[in-house]
């Protein structure tokens, strides 16, 4: 009786594992098949336009590392989703504009440019400020939101932090609608580092641009990635963040301070997605209310697909999600505007075959 009950116990495991062995087979063919055709058979793109993809890719896939990493920490040190984390890098983005907007006001004429202002007089010192007041704000709203939507709520069940999450997503949207209106801003750079303008490198006989503001924001990106990497690994702070991801009960009898670790570590995650978010202003040019949920939802995507609780799986995950995004609607002979159905279909396929994500963050231990 008990062989018989084990069989019939493993016998839907069993089915359920083949159904998705023939669903994976099945999509890794239809998949080859298309990036076949038009790598070979139509030879839709040349070689140039692989690289202006892959550039893309990469300047976007930097800023989703960013802010995935905001969702891993927050995950690694309470094993909650930050939903909110999408609306800490908008807030981050109108920091940056406002002080842009600012600094393209105040007068600093010369001899030669009587009508020159601030703004482009210092236009390295006028980005530096944008990034600090974009960390700032950000970094103050997801302080704000730790104390207020989720550590009355620490003990609760796991639902009512998520709830609240979706909650707080859902004020900040509708509270910058009504302080800031609903319009589209133009993000204003400085004219040196103006949109459309860069290094133009031949390839294939074709001019490819290198555009200032993409270079910006991805060196601007591994530079904080790699930062943030030594200060877990390294730091009095970062030891005292990966002991409270382990076991917060220990470390607070070892003298850890646990609410002032998840504090600091919201504070962080909130700066990473500020400087995010005046990337994402700096270069793509727009910023609105509704401008952090669908990256925040995508840089959520790429937390799972690099394994949730893991830091290089966080950079890794959206490095890799920028390039997919960006080149796959290519390589599979689809329309662009399907960019996201590829980005959330890749969610769902991880969800599926590699919860655990590609660097397999499986166990809290290994988190952080």
């Amino acid at each position: 009786m008990t062989a018989l009950s084990s069989v019939s116990f493993k016998t839907p495991q069993l089915v359920a594992r083949i159904i998705r062995s023939v669903i994976g087979i099945i999509v890794v063919v239809w998949a080859a098949m298309r990036i076949y055709n038009v790598l070979f058979v139509n030879q839709a793109y040349g070689l140039d336009t692989w690289v202006r993809f892959g550039i893309t890719g990469l300047i976007i896939g930097g800023m989703y590392a960013l802010i995935a990493i905001g969702y891993t920490l927050v995950y690694g040190i309470l094993g909650m989703i930050n939903f909110a984390h999408g609306e800490v890098m908008m807030i981050g983005t109108f920091g940056g504009y406002f002080v842009l907007e600012a600094l393209a006001a105040i007068p600093a004429p010369t001899l030669a440019n009587p009508d020159l202002n601030f703004l482009n007089a210092q236009p390295l010192l006028s980005i530096l400020l944008a990034f600090l007041a974009g960390t700032l704000a950000a970094s103050l709203m997801g302080y704000l939101l730790e104390k207020i939507a989720y550590r009355p709520l620490r003990n609760a069940p796991r639902l009512a932090p998520l709830i609240s999450a979706i909650g707080a997503s859902i004020f900040l949207q509708n509270a910058v609608q009504l302080l800031f209106s609903p319009q589209l801003r133009d993000y204003t750079n400085p004219d040196a580092l103006a949109r459309g303008t860069g290094w133009s490198i031949e390839i294939a006989g074709s001019q490819v641009l290198v555009t200032y503001t993409g270079v910006l924001s991805f060196v601007l990106s591994i530079l904080l990635m790699v930062g943030l990497y030594v200060l877990v690994q390294k730091t009095r702070i970062g030891r005292a963040m990966r002991a409270v991801a382990q076991d917060k009960k220990t470390a607070a009898l070892m003298g850890v301070d646990v609410d002032a670790v998840i504090s600091q570590t919201f504070i962080i995650s909130g700066a990473l997605a500020g400087a995010a978010g005046v990337m994402w202003g700096i270069h793509n040019g727009l910023v609105y209310y509704f401008l952090g949920f669908i990256p925040g939802i995508k840089a959520f995507t790429a937390a799972v697909l690099g394994g949730i609780g893991n830091i290089p799986g966080a950079m890794l995950g959206g490095l890799v999600l920028g390039l997919v995004e960006s080149i796959g609607p290519a390589a599979l002979g689809i329309d662009f505007q399907l960019k996201d159905v590829i980005a959330f279909l890749i969610l769902v396929l991880v969800l599926i075959f590699r919860p655990s994500g590609l660097l397999g963050a499986a166990s809290v231990e290994e988190k952080l």
